[in-house]
């Protein structure tokens, strides 16, 4: 077991749970004992999910498909958690646009802007208002190694998990005195389908990626410590801690680069 699920139960909200390191959370949430209401796009794929942790870890659960990047949206969330007790938040929901970004559509970039920033606001701002008058809970959210330090071709996304990053920092110790654990996790390159959306080869990658359940639990057991920021694995932690921003930029930008010219020049 990684968390109490005393202290971050009977339920949690996991947004983004569909796929990736967001399935992962509740699967291990689940395995704790804490009934989770799952919310994502593709509702169907949330209810078979929800079934599956109903069966093998006997929680209860609810399923909210939505689209966070549109306006409105935390409406249904909040409506269908007023009558539970809620003890923890896995903000974990996000989207990459990856390549150039003056070729990039700006309806679109403002779609990412919406559900990497101000879906993580409306969250943070309504359950975290629960979970300090409860005295007890916690908040992860979910945010990207290195992206305070900007990304070539992937410029705008990063740009939006840095205020991630920022917001959880800074609310991990604004929530402290009321009990309420934050954390915000910095993950590398994951094993989840956001690598093919990317156009990157997990095998042809600098760093191996890591697996989501890994990613997850070390999240997870940050949480349970209430420490500020997570970032999972020795090889990503040491990388942060020694190589210049710059030169990571640098690869970054040989990496994104080949896919964007790529798919430039299929189109």
């Amino acid at each position: 077991m990684t968390i109490n699920a005393h202290r971050f139960g009977p339920w949690a909200i996991v947004t983004g749970a569909s796929s990736g390191i967001g399935r992962e959370f509740a699967h291990q949430i689940a395995d704790a004992g804490i009934n989770v209401v799952l919310v994502a796009r593709r509702l169907p794929a949330l209810q078979d999910l929800g079934a599956a942790l109903a069966r093998g870890y006997g929680v209860d659960y609810r399923a909210v498909g939505v689209d966070l990047s549109d306006p409105g949206t935390l409406t249904p969330i909040i409506e269908a958690t007023n009558d539970i007790d809620v003890g923890l938040l896995v903000s974990n929901a996000g989207a990459a646009l990856p390549g150039p970004f003056l070729d990039s559509d700006l309806q679109a970039q403002r779609a990412v802007l919406r559900l990497n920033t101000a879906a993580h606001l409306g969250l943070t701002h309504h359950f975290g208002g629960r979970l300090a008058r409860r005295g007890r809970g916690g908040i992860m959210l979910v945010s990207a190694l290195g992206a305070t330090h900007g990304v070539p071709y992937m410029a705008h996304t990063a740009a939006t998990k840095a205020y991630v990053t920022s917001l959880g920092a800074g609310l991990h110790g604004e929530l402290a005195k009321h009990g309420v654990h934050v954390t915000v996790l910095h993950p590398g390159p994951t094993r989840t389908p956001v690598l093919a959306e990317l156009g990157l080869d997990p095998d042809k990658m600098p760093i191996p990626p890591m697996a989501p359940d890994v990613c997850a639990r070390e999240a997870l057991r940050a949480l349970e410590r209430n420490r500020a920021s997570c970032i999972p694995g020795r090889i990503n932690r040491v990388t942060a801690a020694l190589v210049p921003a710059a030169l990571t930029r640098s690869m970054m930008s040989r990496m994104l680069l080949r896919p964007s010219q790529a798919n430039a020049a299929a189109q």
